[in-house]
C-alpha cells in the first residue's frame, strides 16, 4: 500500500520531470544563473496567467511582504492590521520595519480575516490591511477594499496559499488572488500551490509607480548600477527556480477560465 503524503513533491516532479530537466539544463548551459532571461520569461508568463500588469520576482514570500510595506513608505508606529490565524511572517515583517502589528480575529467559517474585526481595529494610526487568503479561499475583498477606500488605507494581499484562485465581485468581475489590493505577495516555497525547488517569491501590482519602487527596493535600492537612491534589500529569484516555476505556469489565465 502506497503511503499518501500530504505534500507529495516526488510524485509531482515525476509528472513533469522531462520538462523541468530540459528547462533546468538550458539555464545551466547558458550559465545565466542570476537575473537571466528565464526570470524575465517566467515573470511575463505569470503576468499573463494572473492578468496583472506587474510581477516582480524576489527571493521568498517573507521578503515579498517586507518589500511591499517598504514600498508604501510607512513610518515607525504606523499600524498594520493582520489576522491572528496566519504564519508568523505576516506580522513579523511589520515588526521588523518598526511598524505596529494589530492582530484581529478571523471568520469562523473560512478562517480568513473578519470584516467586523477590521472595522473595530481601525484607529488614526492605521495605514494598511494585510488580508491573508487561506486554503485557496480569498478573503472578503469586496468589503476589505471598501473599508480601505473609506479610511484611506493600503491593502497588501498575502496570497501565499491562494495562487491560481480568483475572486468574483458583485458586478461579475473576476480577479486573480493577490491582484486586487495595492500589492499582492506570494511564496514559491516547494509546498505552495505554485512551488519551486527551493526558496522564491513575488509581488504583484497594477500600479506603475509602486512597481518601480518595488524593483528598486529589491535591488539594494538601486536603479542605476552603483547609485543607491533609497535603502533596499537584496532579494531575487534565481534562474533555475524560474525555469522550474515556468513549467508550471503553462496553464489558462484568469481571463480564460469559464
Amino acid at each position: 500500500m502506497k503511503k499518501i503524503e500530504m505534500v507529495d513533491l516526488k510524485s509531482q516532479y515525476q509528472k513533469i520531470k522531462s520538462d523541468v530537466d530540459f528547462e533546468m539544463q538550458k539555464v545551466i548551459d547558458s550559465a545565466a544563473f542570476v537575473k537571466g532571461a528565464k526570470v524575465v520569461e517566467f515573470q511575463q508568463n505569470l503576468e499573463k496567467y494572473l492578468g496583472v500588469k506587474h510581477v516582480i520576482p524576489v527571493g521568498n514570500g517573507t521578503d515579498a511582504l517586507q518589500i511591499a510595506l517598504m514600498a508604501l513608505g510607512l513610518k515607525p508606529g504606523d499600524e498594520v492590521i493582520t489576522p491572528t490565524f496566519t504564519f508568523i511572517a505576516t506580522a513579523e515583517v511589520v515588526a521588523l520595519l518598526g511598524l505596529t502589528p494589530v492582530v484581529v480575529d478571523v471568520d469562523k467559517d473560512t478562517f480568513n480575516i473578519s470584516i467586523d474585526s477590521i472595522k473595530k481595529a481601525i484607529t488614526s494610526k492605521t495605514k494598511a490591511i494585510v488580508p491573508v487568503h487561506l486554503f485557496g479561499q480569498n478573503a472578503n475583498m469586496e468589503e476589505i477594499l471598501k473599508i480601505a477606500r473609506d479610511n484611506n488605507l493600503y491593502v497588501v494581499e498575502d496570497a501565499c496559499q491562494s495562487m491560481g484562485s480568483y475572486y468574483i465581485f458583485k458586478d461579475g468581475k473576476k480577479v486573480s488572488s493577490g491582484c486586487m489590493g495595492n500589492i499582492g505577495c506570494t511564496s514559491f516555497f516547494p509546498s505552495k500551490n505554485l512551488g519551486c525547488y527551493g526558496d522564491g517569491g513575488a509581488l504583484f501590482t497594477n500600479d506603475d509607480e509602486l512597481a518601480a519602487k518595488i524593483k528598486v527596493i529589491a535591488n539594494h535600492g538601486m536603479e542605476v548600477r552603483y547609485y543607491h537612491d533609497r535603502v533596499g534589500v537584496n532579494s531575487r529569484l534565481d534562474s533555475l527556480q524560474a525555469a522550474i516555476l515556468d513549467v508550471n505556469v503553462g496553464l489558462p489565465g484568469v481571463d480564460e477560465i469559464e
